[in-house]
């Protein structure tokens, strides 16, 4: 049973720099995009800055389970299509607010995730995605979560941050720990060739 070698500090300094350049690309695109978008474990908060002189009425908004539509009516949407995972329609609002800075106003859209346990790639599956394998929930959401969620979510950023740091996830970990006590117990036995898989 060989143990994997721990990664030499070239190599993290070439992973360093790949995040690095992940991040600024990622960061690049969503940019580019006519909206911000910020996520919880549960939900989705969209915000559109949109003219100090446009009104409820201007506005053109389609939420349902499955899809999303928010322009100013005759014009070219902010955001059009599918979402990557399904909404709670009668939980989702939006609202035209004032704001301090240009252009004025946003339109500010709240989606409930009917999954509470998944995180979105993106708002529309037209748009370019984020990395959700680098998204770390703050602690006070994890603490909202239900015993198990709040076990399966740890159990998930522990595994992550061990992938990183080429580490065992916790399962591996547990294997290892049951061949080894099984070894322990039975000293009479090859375990020379055993491989966990």
């Amino acid at each position: 049973m060989a143990d994997e070698q721990p990664p030499s500090p070239a190599e993290l300094a070439r992973r360093d720099e790949e995040e690095s350049a992940r991040k600024a690309r990622e960061a690049a695109e969503q940019a580019q995009l006519p909206y911000k978008w910020t996520q919880t474990i549960r939900d989705v908060e969209v915000t559109i800055p949109v003219a100090a002189n446009i009104r409820g009425r201007d506005l053109d908004v389609v939420l349902t389970k499955t899809k999303i539509r928010v322009a100013i009516k005759g014009q070219e949407a902010f955001i059009d299509g599918e979402f990557p995972h399904p909404v709670i329609p009668d939980e989702c609002s939006w609202t035209l607010e004032s704001t301090s800075k240009p252009p004025g106003k946003e339109i500010s859209i709240h989606l409930d995730k009917v999954n509470k346990v998944e995180w979105w790639a993106h708002v529309v599956t037209s748009a370019p995605k984020i990395d959700v394998t680098k998204i770390t929930p703050e602690n006070s959401s994890l603490s909202e979560l239900d015993g198990e969620t709040r076990a399966m979510v740890e159990k998930m950023m522990y595994d992550q941050r061990q992938k990183e740091m080429g580490g065992l996830t916790s399962d591996e970990q547990k294997k290892r720990d049951i061949l080894k006590k099984f070894q322990e117990e039975h000293p009479e036995m090859d375990f020379s060739n055993a491989q966990i898989g």
